[in-house]
């Protein structure tokens, strides 16, 4: 059984190093040294460089913060597809651009993707966050009954547009699938805001 695992990760280290175009040296390293060859590999090109990327990746957009979305942009012109879309949709939100995000998510509904669970979910925050509550709202409603909305943040913020709204009977219902002992601190925090913003004020003592 071992044996086989030494073999498969062998095959994986040299298979890596010569699609990435590697030094050759490191093929005599995994073969003649199989398992501490095969884990300096992996530990070198493999973690080693995923960290220094993403090191790379974080101080570029500290510097340059339009430089991610300038780079996606142009990612999304050449190749116009789901995946290129929604990580500039995303990038937007990140830098709180959400009417732009907005424009984005809107266009990846189509096809076979019109109702996907993600997107919609990040419109609900979008809207909540340009304070178009009814519209949020809305989104929010179309995936209420999908299993990944529970106690998701989407959710949430479906809980703060019902307040916003005045709903307040349905924004305590969702808010309150949050209050769970040693979980949700920020959302419990919110619950017990909503309670003393509605004269809970024992509610929220609890809370």
């Amino acid at each position: 059984m071992y044996y086989y695992l030494i073999l498969a990760l062998q095959g994986f280290c040299i298979y890596h190093c010569y699609t990435n175009r590697n030094s050759y040296y490191w093929i005599f390293a995994i073969i003649f040294l199989p398992i501490v060859g095969s884990l300096i590999y992996l530990f070198m090109n493999v973690v080693r460089k995923r960290d220094v990327e993403k090191a790379q990746e974080s101080l570029v957009h500290t510097l340059n913060p339009s430089k991610r979305i300038s780079d996606l942009e142009k990612r999304l012109k050449f190749s116009e597809t789901f995946e290129n879309r929604i990580a500039l949709a995303d990038a937007l939100m990140d830098d709180g651009l959400y009417d732009r995000a907005v424009v984005h998510y809107n266009a990846a509904l189509k096809d076979m993707f019109k109702e996907d669970y993600y997107v919609l979910s990040k419109l609900t925050e979008a809207h909540y966050k340009l304070s178009h509550f009814g519209t949020s709202i809305g989104i929010a409603e179309k995936i209420r009954k999908n299993p990944n909305f529970p106690k998701s943040r989407a959710n949430f913020l479906y809980g703060l547009a019902l307040e916003k709204e005045g709903d307040l009977e349905r924004s305590e219902k969702e808010l309150k699938r949050f209050d769970a002992p040693y979980n949700y601190h920020a959302q419990r925090l919110e619950l017990a805001r909503f309670f003393m913003r509605t004269g809970k004020r024992q509610d929220a003592i609890e809370v």
